[in-house]
């Protein structure tokens, strides 16, 4: 599995001594989540890996709200076009933004913004080993780095973010962050090594939420924090709404929960400190098309007459973010 060309950049994670008693767990998992014939574009998606230039960028900040890699004048302009297009071909780019060399990777989301909201509440990240669910290119990864978190493993199933992820690491090169492409449902269950764990985006998609904040319960460390980013409504009967057919266009929404019922599902869970911490309604700002992600987004998922209501005619997406700690 190593071998693959795919995978340029997988042999850091499986080195490294935390996770040696499961080398070979990980090694299934991964090979079948990233078999060629399971994902028929990634051949075309190597090739334009395989077409960046090679440059060494004289700047980096990955606490810049765009994460910044090299200046302009760190490549000539034909490698500076060359850089631009293949980056841009690798699109869509949902997560970011980014700024390589001299190319603005202005992505679907403003995750800087979800970032800034989530990063007043969180504890230190100092010296903290990281694990994020759900991790898509990797934006938040980088950015849990430059606020000083010692290790982050980030974990996502799609092989396109495998490959933006490899394109960014093509010149960040920065053995502190690996990427393994699966899900945490191939996570061992006794692996509680994590000071931190961020699940953002992902409790909405799972049919039994119990399950999932169990799950991320156990790969924390006694005493570490979780941070749990996800959809939320106002009411809805038991405290769960599963829409009966598509959300926002989505067909893999099943449990959005109140405050309250994500609270309760926490607690029942046996976290202590649990907060809700902040709530906020998805803007057309912060979720948007650009030249970088051309597909429909937000606005198209919401009623034209009434952006309070998705184009179902459920509340617009609204999301909270919670905090709780496993017990010592």
């Amino acid at each position: 599995m190593s071998s693959s060309p795919y995978l340029p950049f997988i042999n850091n994670f499986l080195d490294r001594k935390e996770f040696a008693t499961h080398t070979k767990h990980f090694e299934s998992r991964i090979s079948e989540r990233a078999n060629p014939q399971r994902h028929g574009d990634l051949p075309k998606w190597q090739e334009f890996v395989n077409a960046l230039p090679n440059a060494t960028p004289s700047d980096i900040d990955l606490s810049a709200d765009a994460i910044k890699i090299g200046v302009a004048s760190d490549l000539s302009a034909d490698e500076a076009n060359q850089l631009h297009e293949a980056l841009f071909a690798l699109k869509p780019w949902r997560k970011g933004p980014y700024q390589v060399f001299d190319t603005f990777i202005d992505t679907e989301w403003r995750s800087d913004w979800k970032w800034q909201r989530v990063k007043p509440h969180i504890s230190n990240l100092d010296g903290r080993k990281v694990l994020d669910v759900g991790c898509g290119t990797g934006y938040h990864c980088w950015r849990m780095l430059g606020d000083g978190a010692d290790y982050v493993l980030g974990i996502d199933p799609s092989m396109r973010f495998v490959m933006q992820y490899n394109a960014i690491q093509k010149y960040l090169n920065d053995s502190r962050f690996d990427f393994a492409p699966i899900g945490i449902e191939d996570m061992p269950g006794d692996l509680a090594i994590f000071d931190s764990v961020f699940s953002m985006g992902v409790l909405y998609h799972r049919r039994n939420p119990i399950n999932h904040i169990l799950e991320l319960r156990d790969l924390l460390t006694p005493g570490g924090e979780l941070v749990l980013e996800t959809l939320i409504i106002d009411s809805a009967e038991g405290g769960i709404f599963t829409p009966e057919d598509r959300y926002a266009q989505m067909r893999n929404v099943w449990s959005i929960t109140t405050i309250e019922k994500t609270l309760e599902l926490l607690e029942s869970a046996d976290f202590t400190e649990v907060r809700c911490v902040d709530q906020n309604t998805t803007s057309l700002d912060e979720q948007r098309q650009t030249d970088w992600m051309q597909f429909h987004s937000l606005k198209e998922f919401l009623d034209p007459r009434d952006i309070s209501k998705t184009i179902e005619g459920h509340p617009a997406p609204k999301r909270g973010i919670f905090i709780a700690n496993k017990k010592s």
